[in-house]
């Protein structure tokens, strides 16, 4: 019994550091997007905030956010400090840090993506800031770190993060396109919208692929264990889940898009696959 806990021990620090490097190619992902799909002039600033968000979202989650989202506390929050290395669990405490780090990148590079050509460089590193340190460990103490929404709703869970990433980065992105307004020439005076078209829509294209091998990673490792068959059944599912999601998200755009334009629009198509 104890050398199969050890090869479980194994296989489990293993699924977190191995997807979690898919997800974190995610962010290369998200940076040739945002660049292929705005203008070139921004280029040089939305890559610095893409490295940048995510060098400061793995300090800041380091030395507060995975305590205060994991931690011993109460209903609302975990405590205080800097991750404490426990191996005596099933997996490498290390491990689980770089996993769970990965997706608070995520939740900043959504913000990114949808505030490109609207945000100076300083204003949205103080933002990814909040949000890796505060923001995102507190929602994410109401489910993933013990406490169901702060002890109100009994039962609720979240799988992959639809709601504690995703739910939260556009929610973030909302409210800063609401405040920050369009971006500069996206419309006349009289009202009638201007297309800015992309950059590089082979690169945008580079980035959706990155992508859509990162949510293998980013979905099949939320199984959060190989020690077992029903793991590796359950996460050979959910990435077969996840691809034939981004098929058809693609396959109906394009053919959306022809009925409604008359020709299938590239980035239309490249975004139904990723959404």
């Amino acid at each position: 019994m104890e050398n199969f806990a050890d090869v479980k021990y194994v296989l489990d620090g293993f699924l977190f550091i191995i997807m979690g490097a898919l997800v974190m190619w995610m962010a290369a992902g998200f940076a040739m997007l945002e660049a292929g799909l705005t203008r070139t002039k921004n280029n040089a600033t939305i890559l610095t905030k893409n490295i940048s968000l995510y060098a400061l979202a793995g300090i800041m989650y380091y030395f507060i956010g995975y305590n205060l989202m994991y931690g011993e506390g109460s209903a609302f929050m975990g405590s205080i400090g800097p991750v404490v290395v426990d191996n005596s669990g099933s997996y490498p405490t290390m491990a689980d840090f770089f996993f769970q780090m990965v997706f608070v990148a995520t939740a900043a590079s959504v913000v990114s993506g949808t505030i490109a050509e609207r945000m100076k460089l300083w204003p949205f590193m103080i933002f990814v800031f909040v949000l890796t340190t505060i923001i995102y460990p507190l929602q994410g103490h109401w489910t993933w770190g013990g406490s169901e929404l702060g002890g109100l709703i009994a039962g609720f869970s979240d799988f992959a993060g639809s709601t504690i990433v995703h739910s939260v980065g556009g929610w973030a992105a909302l409210a800063g396109t609401i405040l920050l307004g369009a971006r500069k020439g996206k419309f006349a005076k009289d009202g009638t919208v201007r297309p800015i078209p992309g950059s590089n829509l082979p690169l945008a294209t580079l980035g959706t692929f990155i992508l859509w091998l990162g949510w293998f990673g980013f979905n099949g490792g939320s199984q959060l264990a190989l020690g077992s068959r029903d793991d590796i059944n359950g996460i050979a599912m959910v990435v077969a889940d996840t691809n034939m999601a981004a098929a058809a998200g693609a396959i109906t755009a394009m053919i959306l898009t022809e009925l409604f334009d008359k020709k299938v629009v590239l980035n239309i198509v490249f975004n139904c696959a990723l959404v």
